[in-house]
């Protein structure tokens, strides 16, 4: 079974450069998308729906903002959408699925780059996303959590950490969460397969050419509860990828 995790930053823009294409190559079973942009009456269903997907959006309530989705060609048994948090919820960040043998939490995380009072945001969503995610661990066996986490979590995650070492994404506080988030029973599935692989980004600036430098950052994540790790068979980023300022991260368990 594969899994991939993609920030879209706007599936209409996506989808002008090449990404059905795209699809049609990797054929995941599971597509976790964010910052999709579009309203439930916008998102191209039609298009997914013929390549064998059944599409689930969670869209902001601000048009042409934030946004998740998840796309299957699995059968799904439950859909949930938010945590039960407005502040959140209203920016459709959150939503879980649940199908026969596994659970898969696509979540965006809120940037802080644009000023403090998003940066508030930010934090306030890590205090809420935290217990949230340990709760989901307890009542839920095998439980994939992918998505922008917009945080690098080791120095290794990013071009340059001496000169980012006050830039949101990679404040102290917010590598700080992301060590609780581990050692709370979640796994790195990227790093449990290529822990000291340096130069492994997901997003790069528009700015400076900073890509084709690989002047990025490792700030989308898929992650799972200890117990599956051994479950997992590879875990990829696919940097040939150029639909968005990130990159899709792919990975591959065993079938049930």
């Amino acid at each position: 079974m594969r899994l991939i995790t993609y920030n879209v930053n706007g599936i209409r823009a996506a989808l002008g450069k090449g990404f059905m294409e795209w699809l049609k190559i990797v054929n995941p079973d599971i597509l976790c998308l964010q910052e999709i942009k579009v309203q439930s009456s916008e998102f191209p269903h039609y298009l997914f729906e013929q390549l064998g997907y059944k599409s689930y959006i969670f869209p902001a309530e601000k048009k042409g903002y934030s946004g998740t989705a998840i796309l299957t060609k699995l059968n799904s048994v439950n859909i949930i959408r938010g945590m039960g948090v407005d502040e959140y919820d209203k920016e459709g960040r959150v939503m879980l699925a649940q199908f026969e043998h596994i659970f898969v939490i696509n979540v965006y995380f809120p940037s802080g780059s644009s000023g403090p009072h998003r940066q508030e945001s930010k934090f306030r969503f890590l205090n809420v996303f935290l217990p949230y995610a340990i709760q989901k661990s307890t009542e839920l066996k095998n439980l994939i959590i992918c998505g922008d986490f917009n945080i690098c979590h080791k120095p290794i995650d990013i071009h340059d950490p001496i000169a980012n070492k006050n830039s949101s994404g990679f404040l102290p506080e917010e590598r700080a969460w992301m060590d609780n988030f581990f050692s709370s029973g979640y796994t790195d599935v990227f790093r449990a397969f290529s822990p000291d692989l340096p130069h492994q980004y997901t997003w790069w600036s528009y700015r400076a050419q900073a890509r084709r430098k690989n002047k990025g950052w490792r700030i989308d994540y898929i992650t799972c509860t200890d117990r599956i790790i051994s479950s997992f068979l590879r875990c990829n980023i696919l940097t040939e990828a150029y639909h968005s300022d990130h990159c899709p991260v792919l990975a591959e368990l065993k079938s049930k």
